[in-house]
């Protein structure tokens, strides 16, 4: 799994002009999985993306995470995060999941998030034509891979 969290003052996610997700302070964050992606993938990166320690303390040092701040997540599912761009210019998406295998992921995804944080986790509409509208605060932009704990 790969994350894109940014850190945000606001965030949406419309649908065919509806807003199907929308939040204040908190992370915007990008989810791309791929086929060899497991529960025990899921976990380890919900736990990072709660624990992440990027938001300001009284100091203005990156020393609080998401909960210390009272802030919201924005859960948006991106493929494209797993583009292969080795050959020519037009990407390949190969390393992706298909839908059967990344939509349960997705959904196990918001509910850990979701229970972690201890609020409803706010999102898109997978596999929909979603436009994303985010005020990145900072900016403050991390990649988080599964496969690569860095």
């Amino acid at each position: 799994m790969r994350a894109v969290l940014q850190r945000v003052t606001a965030a949406s996610c419309t649908v065919d002009g509806d807003i199907t997700g929308a939040i204040e302070s908190g992370f915007l964050v990008l989810l791309g999985i791929e086929d060899a992606d497991t529960v025990e993938d899921l976990e380890w990166l919900a736990q990072k993306i709660i624990g992440m320690r990027v938001f300001s303390d009284e100091s203005g040092l990156m020393n609080k995470a998401l909960a210390d701040v009272g802030g919201d997540i924005l859960l948006i599912s991106q493929f494209t995060l797993f583009a292969s761009t080795k050959k020519g210019n037009r990407p390949g998406f190969t390393r992706a999941a298909r839908p059967d295998v990344a939509i349960p992921l997705y959904e196990k995804m918001i509910e850990k998030l979701s229970d972690l944080l201890g609020k409803r986790v706010k999102t898109g509409i997978f596999g929909a034509d979603m436009k994303i509208a985010l005020l990145n605060d900072g900016p403050v932009t991390i990649i988080i891979d599964t496969k690569n704990k860095e």
